[in-house]
């Protein structure tokens, strides 16, 4: 919502590589079977939750990966195929340039893929303090990436993802989102740490069903805290931990 109480619909653009190669980072806690299937599953639960958000309009995905893209589309985004095939922010000006080409002036914002654990009220939150400004962004949970950047009508998006991109998008000018207690749309999963913290806020439905298969994951997992977020969310253990508790998963739209 802007100053003037007018409602913002956003476009939000959501990069995805392809499965063989999304979260490599993963490899060591996840392994090569289900790396492919959890990066997926958390493009499902991250799309899923944005589209509960009452503030988006609309999700593009741009992405090579078949496989993604036929369950991406089943959950109704728009699927937009990576032409400039020249890397991550490449990718971005690409997605924001198709959604306004069909929408002139659309306010958009680039999304990571990699939220398991995104609420739509969070992400609402987030993009209401964004619609202050031309250009905003959220930084990651760690303070040294960006999980979201947001541009409004008449801005260009002008992305500078990848590794310290915090700083870089406090260089371009872009004004640092400092909402409070919206912890599901800054952590971004790219090792067994994160997906433990993201597993302690409470995942999606998509990502819940993988973790468990996850090598070595029910000894770990029984460190993790229940979360202690309204509505019971949390993680108190995975099959086989000796509580022998199955993870909880967000109550959808929550």
């Amino acid at each position: 919502m802007r100053r003037d109480g007018a409602v913002v619909a956003w476009s939000l653009v959501v990069p995805l590589k392809p499965l063989v190669r999304a979260k490599s980072r993963l490899s060591g806690a996840a392994g090569e079977e289900f790396r492919p299937k959890l990066a997926l599953a958390f493009a499902l639960d991250t799309v899923t939750a944005a589209l509960a958000c009452t503030d988006v309009r609309d999700v593009a995905v741009v992405t090579d990966d078949p496989v993604a893209g036929e369950h991406l589309a089943a959950l109704g985004a728009r699927i937009v195929p990576d032409a400039p095939a020249n890397g991550l922010n490449a990718a971005l000006a690409h997605g924001a340039a198709v959604v306004r080409a069909r929408r002139p002036g659309a306010p958009v914002a680039a999304l990571n893929a990699d939220l398991p654990a995104l609420r739509p009220a969070e992400l609402a939150a987030v993009l209401h303090s964004a619609a202050l400004f031309p250009r905003a962004f959220l930084a990651d949970a760690a303070d040294i990436g960006t999980t979201l950047l947001s541009a409004t009508s008449g801005t260009e998006l002008d992305p500078a993802f990848g590794g310290p991109s915090r700083a870089r998008h406090l260089a371009s000018g872009a004004q640092e989102i400092t909402v409070p207690d919206v912890p599901s749309v800054r952590r971004d999963v790219d090792t067994g740490e994160d997906l433990r913290a993201a597993l302690a806020l409470g995942v999606g439905p998509h990502t819940a069903r993988q973790a468990p298969h996850v090598p070595g994951w029910a000894a770990r997992a029984e460190a993790v805290p229940v979360s202690g977020h309204a509505g019971g969310y949390g993680v108190v253990g995975l099959p086989g931990a000796r509580s022998g508790a199955a993870p909880q998963v967000r109550a959808s739209g929550a």
